[in-house]
């Protein structure tokens, strides 16, 4: 009787065993369920904000590329004026140049005559 008492328990603790491990996988089972359906709505909002973020970048782009199009040409004709009024000023400095040398050069001129005149009398 010994021998099937204790035949007995080991059955009843192997069954114990086996259904708690049912029990345990079901939970892993269906966590695991959970955790994949929760993947699968994460990888379709991540697709839905890249095509949103697509759609809503590209005319953004686009503008502010038109934008630099516009500041490039701005510059680029402001350059332009800079030489322009570079290149005049430099016109109007040499013509201003060789017309007070011309006038020293005929002031002192001027002066030594008189000068001179004055230094004989």
């Amino acid at each position: 009787m010994n021998v099937q008492l204790s035949q007995i328990i080991l059955n009843n603790g192997l069954t114990f065993l086996a259904v708690v491990t049912a029990i345990v996988l079901g939970f892993i089972g269906f966590y695991l369920v959970k955790l994949l359906k929760d993947l699968s709505e994460l990888a379709k909002n991540t697709n839905e904000t890249s095509i949103i973020l697509n759609t809503e970048l590209k005319p953004t782009l686009k503008e502010l590329n038109d934008t630099m199009k516009s500041i490039n040409s701005i510059i680029q004709s402001t350059d332009e004026g800079v030489g322009s009024v570079k290149t005049s000023l430099e016109n109007a400095i040499t013509k201003t140049k060789a017309f007070s040398e011309s006038l020293l050069g005929g002031f002192l001129k001027g002066f030594m005559t008189v000068f001179s005149l004055i230094k004989r009398k």
